[in-house]
């Protein structure tokens, strides 16, 4: 049951438009194939975290995270990506007490979830 509710939650965020996910200013939002600086990929992280939690897709505990815990560039499915993982450790379930992120190379959210995968 879990699976389908985080799998569900997951299609639904695919199907709204990339620029809400960029924020106001879509400072997160980038063209080309230059990677991004790290430094970059974190911040809009961050920022997406925030609105996943504003959305109420992650808990309000979610909202004093202000870190990634690990940024690594990881193989995908059409080359490298970046893979940052956050750490809450006052979730209530503890199978979700991370939060994973993945963007392109150059900056572009990908998908978020609690597995890493």
């Amino acid at each position: 049951m879990k699976t389908i509710l985080t799998a569900s939650a997951l299609a639904a965020s695919l199907l709204v438009p990339a620029a809400a996910f960029a924020g106001e200013d879509a400072s997160c939002h980038f063209h080309g194939s230059k990677p991004a600086a790290e430094a970059t990929v974190v911040q809009c992280a961050a920022q997406y975290k925030d609105l996943l939690v504003k959305q109420g897709k992650l808990d309000k505990s979610w909202q004093s995270v202000a870190k990634a815990d690990k940024v690594e560039q990881v193989p995908g499915k059409r080359g490298k990506e970046w893979k940052l993982a956050f750490k809450n450790p006052a979730a209530a379930d503890k199978d979700k007490a991370t939060l994973y992120l993945f963007y392109t190379l150059p900056g572009n959210f990908i998908a978020a979830n609690h597995t890493g995968q």
